[in-house]
């Protein structure tokens, strides 16, 4: 018989079932047994004091980088979890651009298996679409399925051929899982480096315009929209993209997407003296961009805050800024940036982030949890919102550091991470 837990007296925030009050929490192993006020525990029952803190539906990130199998010099998924759930993060959804892809059943069940070893962060494997990540054959969609994959993707590599995103987001649907793609067209971006911009004039690197990222978006809308299928944007960063994506779903698209911490609060101004860190793709935009990103998560047209965490080696974001790779981690730093930026500043409330962090990708990818529901999984973040902390990168969990927000001063951070009704971090 497992043992039981209880959290008392915490501000318990749940948006999809509309609580937000000072409650308590019984679960155990099998899931959530009740939120309410005054719980008689069992005597045998841990307690935890959640007085003056933060409870809600475990986190859930939909887009982490894990680099296993491959390139586990990176992050490794043992590591990536534990940075996870350092963050506040009860699940991830792992990302198949690795190497080997993610291409295959056996594959997806390495990552299943390992994450299911460590024990930490709920770990779902994503697959790809496409065959070695090369967009021209689809891979083994059921397969993968059926061995442990929530959702498919080439991310990284956008899908060009207009054919094949077709036949994922028509074959899909058999399996009821939805089509993540990365939106870019090869052939606007180019070699480009950073936003197409007056900064990127003034500092002399090639551009990624604004274009090359819309008409991705309105391909893939229509797509969808002719299909039926579930389509899943990622890491939107544009004005356009932003109201594209508002009027596909008025119209009844089945699509959800993403905004990345990085886009809701940096622009392409934090590229200034070549700094690799602020290297990404989608690359940082205009003010104006950031504003719509802000906007669209605050409105529900972007679904769901996810990271992209992407890590890389110190010695490749040493080098010269056109060869160092694109990508940022952001599984520590997440939860702390939204609460001092996003809701400290009011551009969402507490609820709306809950929301877009737990229920909304729970939601989209099919996933338990994003509640506190009787009979949900046990899956429980505890948030301390008055703590104060500054972002150290020496101290992260995870193997990288590549990130643009060392030395920020942050109010709000994850104290205890529960994941089937077991305390996998507690912050001391």
């Amino acid at each position: 018989m497992s043992r039981s837990m209880i959290i008392k007296g915490g501000r318990v925030v749940d948006p999809g079932q509309g609580i937000d009050g000072t409650y308590d929490v019984l679960l155990d192993e099998t899931g959530i047994i009740e939120v309410a006020g005054g719980i008689d525990a069992p005597e045998d029952a841990v307690e935890i004091d959640a007085s003056g803190l933060i409870v809600t539906p475990g986190l859930i990130d939909v887009h982490v980088h894990l680099r296993e199998p491959g390139e586990e010099h990176k992050e490794t998924i043992e590591t990536g979890a534990h940075a996870a759930a350092a963050g506040g993060f009860t699940a991830i959804c792992a990302m198949p651009n690795t190497d080997p892809p993610i291409d295959d059943p056996a594959t997806v069940g390495f990552v299943k298996a390992q994450g299911e070893r460590v024990g930490a962060t709920r770990v779902y494997p994503v697959g790809a679409i496409s065959v070695g990540l090369e967009g021209t054959q689809l891979a083994e969609v059921g397969e993968m399925v059926q061995a442990g994959a929530v959702a498919i993707t080439d991310d990284g590599h956008p899908v060009m051929d207009s054919g094949l995103m077709r036949m994922a987001l028509e074959y899909s649907q058999a399996f009821g899982i939805p089509v993540a793609d990365h939106p870019e067209d090869l052939g606007l971006s180019g070699e480009g480096v950073m936003n197409e911009s007056l900064v990127s004039t003034r500092l002399g690197l090639r551009g990624k315009p604004n274009a090359s990222e819309d008409i991705h978006i309105v391909r893939d809308l229509l797509l969808a929209e002719f299909t039926g299928g579930r389509l899943h944007l990622q890491h939107i960063s544009t004005t356009y993209g932003v109201e594209a994506i508002r009027q596909a779903k008025a119209r009844g698209v089945r699509v959800t997407a993403e905004a990345t911490p990085h886009h809701l609060l940096l622009t392409d101004e934090a590229v200034d003296g070549f700094r690799t860190d602020a290297k990404m793709n989608p690359p940082l935009r205009s003010a104006k961009d950031r504003a719509a990103v802000q906007e669209g998560l605050a409105d529900g047209t972007l679904d769901t805050i996810a990271t992209d965490h992407a890590p890389h080696h110190y010695d490749e974001k040493e080098q010269a800024f056109d060869d160092a790779p694109f990508g940022i981690v952001g599984l520590e730093t997440s939860l702390g940036l939204i609460l001092t930026h996003v809701v400290g500043k009011g551009i969402i409330d507490l609820p709306t982030m809950v929301d877009r962090m737990s229920r909304a990708p729970a939601e989209a990818f099919g996933l338990p949890g994003g509640s506190l529901t009787p009979g949900s999984v046990a899956d429980v973040t505890i948030i301390d919102p008055a703590v104060e902390w500054t972002i150290d990168r020496e101290l992260f969990c995870s193997k990288s550091r590549n990130q643009p927000f060392d030395a920020w001063e942050l109010r709000g951070r994850a104290r205890c991470t529960i994941v089937g009704g077991r305390i996998v971090f507690e912050r001391n």
